[in-house]
């Protein structure tokens, strides 16, 4: 292998966006770390299309909101694969729909230890390997984000869209504080895209209605498809976005 060769995690990589965005990075020439949580065999199933594709694949079973699963979830990545060059903290969760009343305190601690802790713990990590004041050769990170951020999410996810506002601001922070070390820090903003976690959030019943009235209401006049994320996080993750610092890209159909 060349040394030349990036290695990236990709937090949450069994289904939607993280699945895409694997089978990308290898078709460009990244080995991957494919993070998983719960379901063992779809994490595999796209390890094995990346190692089709001639790249080194590693699937790591870990709660990336738990910090001592995400420090030894690195560590694994460290002995089978090396140092990571990039990280795309993907993971993320929502919940049923619901209005303020039904917004628990265990629901809302879990989404933000789901969607905004697991970005530091993972962050930290990376930044332990890629920083040039540890002696590291840099790296770049991407953070999903959503554009419920921007627009808010009422009487459906405010939690959700809150806990995505502070990733927001943690890529800017971040970018800021480590682009003195070697770390570009970007961030992608999605719109309304076609992949499972629709099927956490309503019944399965409801959601071809839904979507299909979610279309309706985005400009390019369809939804987005993982693929289309995954492009926007491959390019902030190369050479190519070497200018690009703090930022989060609206990938969202002009909605």
């Amino acid at each position: 292998m060349s040394t030349d060769t990036p290695l990236t995690l990709v937090t949450g990589a069994s289904r939607g966006i993280g699945a895409a965005t694997a089978r990308l990075l290898a078709r460009q020439g990244h080995d991957l770390a494919l993070n998983y949580r719960h379901d063992a065999a779809a994490a595999e199933a796209v390890a094995q299309e990346v190692r089709r594709l001639g790249r080194r694949a590693l699937t790591v079973q870990a709660d990336v909101a738990d910090p001592a699963q995400v420090e030894a979830m690195f560590r694994q990545v460290d002995e089978a694969l090396g140092r990571v060059t990039g990280l795309v903290n993907n993971a993320g969760i929502v919940a049923p729909a619901t209005s303020l009343d039904g917004i628990t305190p265990e629901r809302l601690r879990r989404m933000f230890e789901v969607n905004v802790f697991s970005v530091v713990f993972c962050t930290q990590q990376a930044a332990l390997r890629m920083s040039t004041a540890r002696g590291g050769a840099g790296g770049a990170i991407v953070n999903l984000s959503s554009r419920a951020a921007q627009r808010g999410s009422a009487d459906l996810y405010s939690d959700y869209a809150a806990s995505k506002g502070a990733v927001d601001t943690l890529t800017l922070s971040l970018g800021q504080e480590l682009i003195g070390q070697g770390i570009r820090v970007n961030g992608v903003r999605p719109g309304i895209i076609e992949t499972e976690i629709h099927a956490d959030s309503r019944p399965a019943a409801e959601l071809p209605a839904l979507l299909a009235a979610a279309a309706a209401t985005v400009p390019i006049g369809r939804l987005g498809r993982a693929e289309e994320i995954a492009e926007a996080i491959a390019w902030l993750l190369s050479p190519a976005a070497s200018y690009t610092v703090g930022a989060t890209l609206d990938v969202a159909g002009g909605r």
